[in-house]
């Protein structure tokens, strides 16, 4: 998916400090949303979510091993709003940790030292929203 594509505004949009809702599927129930603090990369089409190992979320995407699972990132900002949907799959490795987390402090803030945070690496595969 090209996300360059959905144009400057867009691009703003997901430069700018918003938090962001992720929303994964839980087997037989509703789906699991939280709050979280997202980054896009527009020419990979690539979204990451930094967390804890142990969330609830990061166990989800765990389990779902190297084929992911579909979830969706949204941000909301009044009447703006866009929703990322694709398949997440959880990465350890420390050089796909670092550059999640140096995304994360671009955007928001450094997060707090986590010596055994995973990385939610999500492919973009459809793209929602009134931005």
């Amino acid at each position: 998916m090209d996300l360059v594509e959905q144009g400057d505004g867009f691009a703003a949009f997901w430069q700018e400090r918003h938090l962001c809702t992720l929303a994964t599927s839980r087997s037989g129930g509703p789906p699991h949303v939280v709050p979280v603090g997202g980054t896009l990369d527009l020419v990979t089409a690539t979204a990451r979510v930094i967390t804890s190992g142990s969330s609830y979320k990061a166990r989800l995407v765990a389990r779902s091993g190297p084929s992911g699972v579909l979830v969706a990132l949204t941000q909301v900002d009044g009447r703006r709003w866009s929703t990322l949907e694709g398949r997440a799959v959880l990465r350890t490795e420390p050089e796909q940790v670092a550059d999640a987390e140096r995304r994360y402090t671009a955007r928001y803030k450094p997060p707090r030292p986590n010596p055994s945070r995973p990385v939610m690496e999500i492919q973009v595969t459809n793209v929602l929203g009134n931005v």
